[in-house]
């Protein structure tokens, strides 16, 4: 069974896409909304919740633009997680794209824990 690709976009206007960034990218913000915690060696992010832990590679990288790792223990190979912050060059709103992967019958567990896991974001930045 593969899994599906699923894509969410949140407008988080009232932060500067530099705090978003960091919230999204470094160990110290994902700690703050992602995981109880994060430590980084090199590619590998290892992340850590209550009694569980989990590692990722970082992938793919663009400064202040796109962040996108892969679970090591995820056998789907094309499968990774993804957080892109862009701007609108009109209303100027931040947006936070999500990218994830997921099997089909757990898509609506995995879009209401996004939805969640936004507004623990939302706390740690101050919106």
């Amino acid at each position: 069974m593969s899994k599906e690709k699923i894509h969410l976009e949140y407008v988080l206007n009232k932060c500067s896409a530099t705090v978003l960034w960091n919230a999204v990218s470094s160990a110290e913000g994902l700690s703050k909304w992602f995981a109880d915690n994060v430590n980084v060696s090199g590619k590998i992010y290892s992340f850590y919740w209550d009694k569980t832990s989990a590692d990722a590679e970082l992938i793919l990288y663009r400064n202040g633009q796109y962040v996108r790792f892969h679970w090591k223990d995820d056998e789907y190979e094309k499968s990774y997680f993804e957080f892109r912050i862009s701007i609108d060059v009109l209303t100027n709103d931040i947006m936070l794209s999500i990218t994830d992967f997921c099997y089909a019958e757990e898509k609506a567990d995995t879009i209401n824990l996004w939805a969640k896991q936004i507004e623990d974001l939302k706390r740690s930045i101050g919106i």
